[in-house]
């Protein structure tokens, strides 16, 4: 590994995010770790700097304050710690330093080196896949959003033809979604690309599924099961490639942070999984992973494209899945999607989508009672997808879209905006 590393212990803060990027802003690569993390595990990791004991209001856990290991305190790095009464540090801090200190810390009392970039860890990974992989083949899920592209662009450069990229269309997918993912990846970038329909054999099994974590796991198995069976066509194939990205795994809980909920790449994953799996972005943030597609020569408009989560339209069909409400979050995503790109908003909101409750409302169509679903508009702006604000949009384009959504979508009889910020709300509905 080409980076220095500094390592944050969580030991209950929910400024874990803030603080790491915080330092890899200043240059220095930083990963977040649980605060049991034992002396040999520490050991094992590449050119640790410097430790970070980062404390907070969670650091009590069922009645017990959460302590390191004693011997982490002799193993000679450099420590700090951060709203951690119980440390036994030179230097305790009542919260996160301001950036002076920081650089102190990291480059005074560390000597660590300003050398975390996207260039360095690309070389890196790619060696730790040429590593990991060996001769055997990789399968990977290529749902056509960044970071499935992403991961795609890192494997062919390290493994180059072991790739293969599967593309299911699980029919939770955007309109046309399916049609464009094979014509750019098929046709304009040659890539070794299987696609299977598997439409109804996922919403067979969402079939009354009314819990956000229950659907997201099913169809976190059940792409498993579909990898497992194209694998069962190929030879050698050993290696599951995954886009899963930092929040991701933070998202999804530690021992001293709560869970805000599973992501199918990490919570959903069956227990008796047969393939050995390969995540290269699995430290980076969402701007990261940008960073990293554009440094890795894809086109600008894959990599700044519209995150669309692993399980689709299952999480923007809230509650039950039924085919009129996906069709009805379908359509009226492909109608926002084509306002704002006329608007110009496209290019300035990160992410903006829309989701259908599973309740209807009172409404009044060609003078006649309705009682019909709403569509709730959701647009945001973030940097990290950690923290996300409300995108302040015009007026007079929120009402052209109202107007084409009651007007060109079947079972609508409501349009509503959402103002939540993350937090106290999730970027995604469930």
């Amino acid at each position: 590994m080409r980076q220095d590393l500094i390592v944050i212990l969580d030991l209950g803060s929910t400024q874990n995010t803030v603080l790491a990027r915080e330092i890899r802003a200043l240059g220095v690569y930083s990963e977040i770790h649980p605060h049991d993390i034992t002396p040999k595990a520490l050991r094992d990791l590449p050119n640790v700097k410097g430790i970070i004991l980062n404390g907070g209001e969670n650091r009590v856990v069922d009645g017990q304050a959460v302590e390191v290991c004693e011997e982490l305190y002799g193993m000679g790095y450099p420590m700090i710690s951060i709203d951690y009464p119980q440390s036994k540090c030179a230097t305790q801090l009542a919260g996160i330093p301001d950036q002076d200190a920081l650089k102190k810390f990291l480059f005074q009392d560390c000597k660590a080196e300003a050398n975390w970039n996207m260039k360095n860890f690309i070389e890196d990974q790619t060696e730790l896949i040429r590593q990991q992989v060996g001769d055997k083949k990789v399968l990977l899920a290529l749902s056509g959003g960044v970071d499935s592209s992403v991961v795609a662009a890192m494997l062919i450069r390290a493994i180059g033809q072991q790739l293969v990229c599967v593309h299911v269309n699980h029919g939770l997918m955007r309109k046309n979604e399916s049609e464009s993912v094979v014509k750019v990846f098929r046709d304009e970038l040659h890539a070794n690309l299987i696609y299977v329909d598997a439409s109804e054999r996922f919403l067979d099994k969402l079939a009354g599924v009314a819990d956000p974590e229950q659907k997201r796991k099913i169809i976190g198995g059940e792409f498993i099961r579909v990898f497992e069976e194209e694998a069962r066509k190929l030879e050698g194939i050993d290696f599951l490639g995954q886009g899963t990205i930092y929040p991701d795994i933070i998202e999804s809980g530690t021992k001293t942070a709560k869970m805000v909920k599973s992501h199918h790449n990490v919570g959903g994953l069956p227990e008796d999984l047969k393939f050995q799996l390969v995540e290269p972005l699995k430290q980076l943030f969402k701007d990261e992973v940008r960073a990293c597609g554009v440094e890795l020569g894809l086109p600008h408009d894959m990599v700044y494209r519209q995150p669309f989560p692993g399980p689709g339209l299952g999480v923007r069909c809230l509650g039950a899945i039924t085919r009129d409400r996906l069709e009805a979050v379908r359509e009226s995503d492909a109608i926002l999607r084509e306002e704002f790109a006329k608007a110009g908003l496209d290019k300035k909101v990160w992410q903006y989508f829309t989701v259908v409750p599973d309740f209807k409302s009172v409404g009044m169509k060609n003078n006649a009672r309705v009682f019909e679903y709403m569509v709730i508009i959701r647009a945001i702006n973030t940097v990290d997808a950690m923290t996300a604000s409300v995108e302040k949009a015009d007026w007079n384009v929120l009402e052209r879209i109202t107007e084409r959504i009651l007007a060109e979508v079947e079972n609508v009889n409501r349009v509503c905006y959402d103002m939540s910020p993350k937090p106290p709300a999730t970027i995604e509905f469930e």
